[in-house]
């Protein structure tokens, strides 16, 4: 599209090339950036509150202040969405990107940097993502060595951009298949969840997930749990092991982006019969009359315009 995107950057609007960060912020020293990714359906935000609110929960955990109230921060992303909707004509979809990072620090860079002390806070848009072959061959899971990193070291359920763990295991896991994504397990043992995906498996007719202690909370996940209620689907949050993957019936993935992605392999083993599931088509359908739009139509359909 010829017009340009525009970044909400600590309360004013910017080009994509100014929205720069110090090199003395906190969010390039250590990572300690608090983020969301929020998509939308039919040119809506999808759940952007229950986004916001997971996200200034992990800033209560981090003990990091944005400097905006959740309604201003709100308010923000409104504006923004309304500063690129020349970019984004009615009927498009995209993602919303919060992020937000205590900026440089007090003490010593205060006088040579500016805005020393003061959080820096980015919203700004960008093209939808997706995996259009994948939901009709679906993920090939592999555990790679890499484990989650436990609660109780570092609490999962803030989502912060720190998470190089992911960036390793995600490597390992093309090791061993070079279209594989990585399904983490924790210290036990037990399932966690892909990088930036939450997992789900179904057995006689009823739906499993991890259990939330060593996982980020997704909102695409909590969505499902709620829509299965709905659906007259039983869902169980367990501890899972890699057997129970192997001897399951299906198996999917839920992200914001992508919404339901099946899962059709798991280490080198076909999950089921190998392809996308009745149970899992079932969810993709309810989902899609949920949020008013064919997602796999759409991913398709975008992915054949990102060709050209």
């Amino acid at each position: 599209m010829s017009a340009q995107r525009k970044v909400y950057f600590n309360s004013r609007f910017v080009s994509e090339a100014e929205a720069r960060m110090s090199i003395f912020d906190t969010g390039v020293k250590v990572g300690s950036i608090v983020y969301e990714v929020t998509r939308t359906f039919n040119g809506k935000p999808f759940r952007l509150r229950d986004h916001l609110e997971r996200m200034y929960t992990g800033l209560k955990l981090l003990e990091m202040n944005c400097g905006l109230t959740m309604e201003q921060m709100d308010a923000a992303t409104q504006e923004t969405i309304e500063a690129n909707r020349a970019c984004f004509p009615d009927g498009v979809d995209y993602e919303i990107n919060h992020d937000v990072s205590s900026g440089p620090p007090k003490g010593v860079f205060a006088e040579a940097v500016d805005g020393a002390g003061r959080p820096t806070v980015f919203i700004h848009l960008c093209p939808l993502r997706t995996v259009a072959h994948l939901y009709d061959a679906g993920v090939h899971a592999v555990v790679p060595p890499q484990h989650s990193i436990p609660a109780r070291l570092l609490d999962p359920k803030a989502k912060v951009r720190g998470r190089v763990h992911f960036m390793v295991a995600g490597l390992q896991a093309r090791k061993i298949d070079p279209k594989a994504w990585p399904l983490l397990t924790d210290e036990d043992g037990f399932i966690t969840e892909s990088t930036g995906a939450n997992f789900f498996l179904v057995k006689d007719g009823a739906l499993f997930t991890p259990e939330p202690r060593n996982i980020l909370r997704g909102i695409t996940r909590m969505a499902v749990m709620e829509m299965a209620g709905q659906m007259g689907l039983p869902c169980y949050e367990r501890n899972l092991e890699p057997y129970d993957v192997v001897v399951a019936d299906e198996a999917f993935l839920t992200t914001t982006p992508f919404c339901i992605v099946p899962m059709t392999r798991f280490d080198g083993h076909p999950v089921g019969s190998g392809v996308p599931g009745p149970v899992t088509k079932r969810v993709i359908a309810a989902w899609d009359e949920m949020v008013g739009v064919d997602t796999i139509a759409q991913a398709k359909d975008y992915a054949k315009r990102a060709k050209g």
